[in-house]
């Protein structure tokens, strides 16, 4: 068995790879979605609401790049040429620090 074909899975990786950037979109968007309901419903400040908006539209976004993420992954794994995926990261982190924002706006604003 050579080496390639030790460390080579079938796509497993792809796979788990996938249920985590899954996951972490879900996270984003339905929680994104929630903190902006009760933003809204409890008259929070303008810059709250826009965080977990946000938050929500990056999650979105996130879910449905997946699919293709998954097909770029698969490519490239059998291809063997380098994964990139640096546009998905950038989401994942704006939409984290959009909930980070919106989460101290809600601190110091509601006493």
């Amino acid at each position: 068995m050579t080496t390639e074909e030790e460390i080579w899975d079938q796509g497993l990786q792809s796979e788990r790879t996938r249920m985590a950037w899954v996951r972490t979109a879900v996270a984003l968007s339905t929680g994104g979605l929630a903190a902006t309901g009760l933003a809204v419903r409890y008259s929070l400040p303008v810059l709250a609401v826009a965080g977990f908006a946000m938050a929500a539209l990056c999650g979105g976004v996130l879910l449905i790049r997946t699919r293709l993420r998954y097909r770029r992954v698969q490519a490239a794994l059998h291809a063997g040429r380098p994964l990139n995926a640096q546009v998905d990261a950038v989401f994942a982190w704006l939409g984290t620090l959009s909930v980070v924002a919106g989460a101290f706006t809600f601190v110091f604003t509601v006493r």
